[in-house]
Formats: structure tokens, sequence, C-alpha cells
């Protein structure tokens, strides 16, 4: 898919001397994790830095049998006091508890039933939980499902690398990246990817300049 995406994303000129600069896209997809647990993830890395989320969750895990990830009875079965003993705030448990609960009723799906939805219908489905924004949902699309084709317009990011691969004085709104991103399509995944790579090569010269 990477060789086709590729050429179709380097017919815009600007975007292939982006691909030629960075090389292969590494989007290091989750494929062993399921979307229960990409949301139990996403819930503690958010407005956290990654060490510091990362360091909940390992607290977190430790509070269960050595293993798997673990299951969402586990979780509800868990008092709060040791919840909050991990880190997480009060609002981050209510969300964990709600994402446990729809995994439950079967609102999240499994990898396998994920499959069967569109890109849309997940976003629908899972943005009903408290906590989870499109944002959230589009991140899991991505990095763990693997989907080819989400552009998430309302990522800082995302704009910020067209505003800078296109060398714009501002960011374009999302509605306007969102219609820019048609062309993108089928591969706006790939695109997003390299998005970011535009924002952190600016945001390295931006550095070094200081």
């Amino acid at each position: 898919m990477s060789r086709q995406a590729i050429r179709h994303l380097s017919t815009d000129t600007r975007f292939g001397s982006l691909i030629q600069r960075v090389g292969s896209p590494r989007l290091d997809i989750q494929r062993q994790r399921s979307p229960y647990e990409a949301l139990i993830r996403a819930i503690a890395h958010q407005q956290l830095h990654g060490r510091a989320a990362e360091a909940i969750l390992r607290r977190f895990a430790a509070l269960f049998p050595a293993g798997a990830f673990p299951a969402p009875d586990a979780v509800l079965a868990t008092g709060e006091l040791a919840l909050r003993g991990c880190g997480f705030s009060g609002a981050k448990i209510t969300a964990i508890r709600d994402i446990c609960a729809k995994a439950l009723d079967g609102t999240i799906p499994s990898r396998r039933e994920s499959t069967r939805l569109t890109d849309e219908a997940l976003i629908e489905r899972l943005t009903s939980i408290r906590g989870v924004g499109r944002w959230t949902v589009e991140m899991l699309l991505i990095f763990t499902l693997g989907r080819p084709d989400v552009l998430p317009v309302d990522d800082f990011g995302v704009r910020e690398g067209y505003r800078v691969l296109h060398g714009l004085e501002v960011q374009p709104k999302p509605r306007a990246l969102a219609e820019i991103g048609l062309a993108w399509a089928p591969y706006r995944s790939l695109a997003t990817w390299y998005l970011y790579r535009a924002a952190d090569e600016a945001r390295l010269v931006s550095t070094s300049r200081a």
C-alpha cells in the first residue's frame, strides 16, 4: 500500500520533497491492541506528557495479575481509591469506568467486530463514551486499527504541518483542510503521518535557532 500511496501523495511536489527527506513511513500501528485497551490508554494520555501517562499506566497494570491488559469487569471491580493511587483524576476514572461499561455492553467492538464498521460508524459509536472525542477515535482508527484513509482535520499538528509545507501565514481551518485532503484519498492516514513530520521539522528548526 505505501508505495502506491507515496506515488499518489508525491503528485503534490511539496509532499514529494517532504517524503524524500523523511523517508519511508513508520506508522507503528498497534495491531495487538483492542479498541477497548486503546481507549483506556488514550484517556491516560489526555493532557499529560507521554512519560507521565505511561508511568500511570504501569501502576494501573500492576493492580491486576500480570499478563493481558486488565479486563473491563476487573477494572469496574477496582475501587476508586486504588485508581486514584495510580494517578488518575476523578474525571479520568469516570471516563475509564464508562469505557469499561461500554466494552461490556458491546458499544466498543472487538478488533474483529470493528472490521464490519465504517470509520464514521466507529466515530459515532465511540464518541458516545464519556471523555472520548472525535480526535481520540481518529487516532484509534489510524494507529490501532490501521485504517488507511483518516484525516484528523481538528488536529493542531496536522494543520501546522500543512501550513509549514505550503509556507502559509496561518493554518487552514478544519473545513478547508478537509476539502484539500480529498485529493489525498484514499491515503489520508499516510498524509496525516507526513504532515506530523513536517510540523516536527519546523519545530526542530525553530529550536536550533533559539
